[in-house]
């Protein structure tokens, strides 16, 4: 019989294309992957995997195979999900998937808040851009955003809306100058950040499409984090959340066309069976409530009704660079998603 821990090996090869890919996802080498690839085409006398344009694809009899192991693989979360629905104690780990700046800005001080009622459920925050896949318990919740995702198991809730707009450094501003219309942005220096799905962090056209880029980019990441710190230290223009004035500082950053912003919604999200758990139930509700607590932080900026918890975030008052742009919150309300 072949190790049966190495259809996922095979599975992840598959979805990802490459053997190297696949160990990033997995925590392993690329060359465990590869031993782990041939040790099944061994066993069953044919070859699993073929390259085509530069990627792996499954053969035939790896295609067929693939099916057989989505099935076991549902079939085995399904056992977990079921576990995990009999717990009426409101301890141990929930284990939740955000992105950077919410999931290390915003949500830490938070479920402080939330240990202070209970101290027994333990938080596990997995930061990244990939969406967890819930049904396969990678987490219990995610915090994701512009949509819920496409699985009909998942239960989420629309719980904010963000505005986001340009800043750049004061540094910066006195050396290129302030731009005073979007067809300036041409001859500023531009910051990106590659986040979901490889999209470019910039301000969109109705086609989702960024658009009015800057003459050069001067500094592209895939770090939040390192995105913050290139604009604080003058490489250029990027978008940001309008809450990250409070998060960064207004004597670091100045906000740029103000009337120029776009808004994307925030879900808080569970696969339907967990939500019966009663400690992952918890922590799902208060992240709702937390967030629509927060809500005209998000859309305005300003301050957080949590500041007092939330070490850096000093601002006070309605998006102090541009007291007038104000968003009507009563258009987006929270509303119930699958």
């Amino acid at each position: 019989m072949s190790n049966w821990s190495d259809y996922p090996v095979l599975l992840a090869v598959a979805e990802t294309g490459s053997l190297t890919a696949a160990g990033r996802k997995l925590g392993m080498s690329q060359p465990t992957v590869g031993r782990r690839i041939r040790a099944l085409e061994d066993h069953f006398g044919t070859a699993l995997l073929k390259k085509e344009d530069g990627a792996l694809i499954p053969t035939s009899f790896g295609s067929s195979m693939l099916d057989h192991i989505r099935r076991m693989q549902d079939e085995a979360s399904a056992i977990d999900r079921s576990s995990a629905t009999l717990e009426n104690s409101l301890a141990g780990v929930v284990r939740l998937s955000a992105t950077e700046g919410i999931g290390t800005s915003w949500l830490p001080a938070i479920l402080q808040v939330f240990r202070s009622s209970h101290p027994d459920i333990l938080i596990d925050l997995k930061i990244g851009f990939q969406n967890a896949n819930l049904a396969q318990r990678e987490a219990d919740i995610a915090i994701r955003w512009m949509s819920p995702g496409d699985q009909n198991s998942l239960i989420g809730r629309k719980v904010a809306t963000a505005t986001f707009g340009l800043f750049a450094s004061e540094g910066y501003l006195q050396e290129k100058g302030v731009p005073q219309s979007l067809e300036d942005l041409s001859q500023h220096d531009g910051i990106m950040a590659t986040i979901m799905d490889d999209k470019q962090l910039w301000i969109m056209d109705k086609n989702r499409q960024p658009h009015h880029l800057p003459g050069r980019v001067t500094f592209k990441t895939n770090s939040i984090w390192a995105f913050d710190e290139a604009i604080t230290n003058g490489y250029g223009i990027g978008t940001l959340p309008i809450f990250s004035e409070s998060v960064l500082g207004l004597n670091k950053v100045k906000r740029v066309l103000p009337n120029v912003s776009q808004q994307e919604d925030i879900f808080v999200v569970a696969h339907e069976d967990l939500r019966r758990s009663a400690r992952i139930r918890a922590v799902f509700d208060f992240l709702v409530d937390a967030f629509t607590q927060d809500a005209s932080f998000f859309l305005n900026g300003g301050e957080s009704n949590f500041s007092n918890t939330m070490l850096g975030m000093t601002c006070g008052g309605v998006n102090a660079n541009n007291p007038g742009h104000v968003h009507d919150q009563r258009s987006r309300t929270a509303d119930a998603a699958e």
